[in-house]
């Protein structure tokens, strides 16, 4: 481990935002098939029932739009000689997607804003890097200080007016890289941003192609298991994984361990 974690660079749907990037996939595919792709339907394996949570986490998640596009069409062996079906879905779920987004359908972990307070005030530079164009959206809307008010958490670092998106020290996120998770790519770019070297770094993620890059980056990874999925997190190498951050020992950060608080 490192003598001291610098830098926490942060994933953000599934990390610090609950939103509904999963339910805009499932939805935007559903109506595909019970309107345009009603005729190839019965070619594929997909039923409403087959695109469950565990095929979002190990198909879709952490995948930038037309990846996950091409995942959960090849998953369910829908025919795409052409690429077309894979445009038409990128965009059908981006449409829903800020439908939802607009219709407030989402919200913020309290334990992952208390975590992002607490490691910005133990001296951690902070930096979001999501694979989603649409990660500030979510971040501009997520008020720190009404949060912080709420949980009677008084910080040096949370002032009046303060969103989650002015409050990182950089921002890597919906960046156009060449390399989509697991490749390193985005996330040794978020080190380079906050200028701290990969091995002082720690990322957060909930998913398994997300600690795979951060791995393949020479980066420590936790792994936020927030849709029963451990043992993923696990296999993928994570070298702590918690259900929640409030289980992550802040004070331990600041000396390059991860540990669980209380161990």
């Amino acid at each position: 481990m490192a003598k001291r974690f610098e830098g926490g660079i942060f994933d953000v749907d599934g990390v610090l935002v609950d939103s509904p990037h999963e339910k805009s996939w499932r939805e935007s595919l559903r109506e595909l098939m019970d309107s345009e792709w009603r005729d190839i339907r019965d070619q594929t394996t997909w039923s409403p029932d087959a695109f469950t949570s565990q095929v979002y986490q190990q198909e879709l998640s952490g995948k930038p739009r037309m990846a996950g596009a091409h995942a959960a069409l090849t998953y369910f062996h829908v025919p795409d000689e052409e690429g077309k079906r894979v445009e038409e879905y990128a965009q059908r779920k981006q449409d829903t997607l800020i439908r939802l987004i607009d219709a407030g359908d989402f919200h913020a972990y309290p334990d992952a804003l208390r975590y992002i307070i607490a490691v910005k005030d133990a001296g951690i530079g902070t930096v979001a890097a999501s694979s989603s164009k649409n990660a500030n959206l979510f971040l501009r809307q997520i008020r720190l200080d009404t949060f912080a008010a709420e949980q009677g958490i008084s910080s040096p670092s949370v002032h009046p007016g303060l969103t989650l998106l002015d409050y990182f020290d950089a921002n890597v996120s919906g960046r156009d890289f060449t390399h989509g998770k697991p490749h390193p790519e985005m996330f040794l770019a978020a080190a380079h941003e906050l200028g701290v070297a990969p091995e002082n770094a720690v990322v957060m993620e909930d998913a398994a192609a997300g600690v795979e890059a951060a791995k393949a980056g020479g980066m420590a990874a936790v792994g936020i298991a927030r849709a029963d999925d451990a043992a993923l997190l696990e296999k993928a190498h994570a070298d702590l994984v918690v259900t929640s951050l409030d289980e992550v020992d802040v004070t331990a950060l600041t000396q390059g361990r991860l540990e669980v608080r209380g161990s």
